[in-house]
């Protein structure tokens, strides 16, 4: 029988298994939502913000004021991942689902309002600020509690890293639905895309948000936290706790993503700028690219979630990194030719180093703290990596392609991004096919070769 709370009926296999389909669908479905409205915000910026709110500013300026906006919805994530790990340890990882879901797709629907800088001035600007800063405390507290629903349901610790992936995959779904969107809307308003077609999208997210609150509020809790709620065992501030018990495991996971989070917001939003501006190609070429590398990922993401099951955690991950880290080089001499075919092959073979490392994340970071702190510990440790790594990249990107003029200077910053996540990835715990489902005795009592080990 699965594992159930303490003093409670044990849920059937067939039972148990029903709420596992239910939860993945849930998170999955959520995660594609919310990472549609965060995506969709970082096409357009790349694409006509800069125009519209800020078209004093010469083109590089005004750019890079842009991806500043643009930058905020990353700082914001910590944020978002300390409230809502804080709620989602004390009150549960549903109801903490339910609320960022909300905020977010609200957030994202006002963005369609916004005026622009010729009907309001600064203010478009500032108002776009205060709506990608609420964006992006959603987003921050979404990843967690999207990871755990479905991790913490899996019946058997064989495939944890299966099942987790599966909320990642609502990052190219998103990804997917956002870039089909605007081209969508590119096509059908032509020239007047940049007066009222690029705003449709966001009004489209509202639809989505119905949906997806629909389907989770007919999921139940997990298991780990209904068993948490029985043994009287949840923290009363779980993110100061889980900050005091386990920060090197929460910088860990953040340096980790640098691999991921940096090289994936330049092929997926710096394309954009560097595309029609540097190389001169057209916009829908770019958007169909990325359509197609998403498309690519909805595969690649749950496969090396399942190869992480077979050959551990940690190795799937620093093989993933080291794959980044050589095809940065590859991706901007072949982009750099101005070759319709090599820009739309390299853009989508960008995202499979980049699944390599973003399938097996999830369970590798989530994994690596206890049950009554893991929606703090992991959020955290995963959003922490938005403000170094995610954030600033469009940016870093733009003042080295600015200063050195060449595109490889961003390929050297990706390498060095890769060689941060592999140190933290060898550092890290793996927790591959171990029992997580009760409380870790000690997070740093030492065993496997000087590595933390659960419970038994």
């Amino acid at each position: 029988m699965p594992a159930t709370p303490a003093g409670a009926m044990p849920l059937s296999d067939e039972t148990a298994r029903r709420q596992l389909r239910r939860a993945v669908v849930a998170s999955t479905i959520g995660t594609t939502i919310e990472w549609y409205d965060f995506f969709l915000y970082s096409t357009v910026t790349g694409l006509i913000f800069a125009k519209l709110y800020f078209p004093e500013s010469n083109p590089l300026v005004g750019t890079l004021q842009a991806f500043l906006i643009y930058a905020v919805g990353f700082v914001a994530r910590p944020v978002g991942a300390a409230i809502f790990g804080h709620y989602g340890d004390r009150i549960g990882r549903k109801a903490a689902l339910i609320v960022t879901l909300l905020l977010m797709g609200l957030a994202t629907f006002a963005v369609g309002f916004v005026p622009t800088y010729a009907t309001i001035g600064i203010w478009g600007a500032i108002a776009l600020t205060v709506l990608r800063f609420i964006q992006g405390v959603g987003v921050g507290g979404e990843w967690g509690g999207s990871v755990l629903m479905s991790m913490e349901w899996a019946r058997t610790n064989e495939h944890r890293g299966f099942v987790a992936s599966w909320p990642q995959f609502g990052v190219p779904a998103g990804l997917f639905l956002a870039n089909l969107a605007v081209l969508a809307m590119s096509e059908i308003s032509g020239s007047s895309f940049v007066t009222w077609g690029w705003r449709v999208p966001f009004f489209l997210s509202i639809a989505l948000v119905a949906i997806g609150l629909y389907i989770r509020l007919n999921i139940l809790e997990t298991p780990v936290f209904a068993r948490l709620l029985a043994e009287r065992r949840i923290e009363k501030a779980p993110t100061l706790e889980v900050l005091r018990r386990q920060p090197k495991d929460i910088l860990l996971s953040a340096f980790v993503r640098m691999a991921e989070q940096a090289p994936f917001y330049l092929y997926t939003a710096f394309i954009f700028t560097y595309g029609v501006t540097t190389l001169g190609v057209s916009r829908d070429l770019l958007l169909t690219a990325v359509l197609a590398a998403a498309v690519v990922e909805f595969g690649t993401i749950p496969l090396f979630g399942h190869l992480s099951d077979r050959i551990g955690r940690r190795k799937m991950y620093m093989i993933g990194a080291a794959a980044v880290g050589i095809f940065g080089f590859l991706y901007f001499a072949m982009v750099d030719t101005k070759n319709p075919v090599l820009i739309f092959a390299a853009i989508v073979l960008s995202l499979v180093p980049h699944a390599m490392v973003y399938g097996p994340q999830a369970a590798l970071i989530a994994e690596s703290f206890t049950g009554r702190l893991r929606y703090s510990g992991a959020s955290l440790g995963y959003q922490l990596a938005s403000v170094i790594a995610g954030g600033p990249a469009p940016l870093i990107a733009t003042a080295l392609f600015a200063y050195y003029h060449s595109g490889y200077a961003i390929a050297g910053y990706i390498f060095v991004c890769a060689v941060v996540s592999l140190v933290s990835a060898w550092w890290m715990v793996d927790y591959t096919n171990k029992d997580i489902s009760r409380e870790y005795d000690d997070p740093h009592a030492m065993g496997d070769g000087g590595h933390a080990r659960p419970a038994a």
